[in-house]
């Protein structure tokens, strides 16, 4: 599960005062691009820009 993956990055007692944003945004970039089975060997990022396009919005991934 996701907290599953977020723990292999921040283990349990993680300091995160010394966790800097871009560290953060690395690791959010990272599971969103895995693929994971539960969504058919897609990636979330996939899923959401699929889910998107079916109901015609249009907003920027990626800036």
């Amino acid at each position: 599960n996701t907290n599953g993956l977020i723990r292999r990055y921040l283990p349990k007692k993680t300091d995160f005062s010394k966790v800097t944003q871009k560290e953060l945004n690395d690791i959010i970039t990272e599971i969103n691009d895995r693929p994971r089975k539960c969504l058919g060997f897609y990636t979330p990022r996939e899923m959401f820009e699929k889910e998107l396009k079916a109901i015609g919005a249009r907003i920027p991934l990626r800036m």
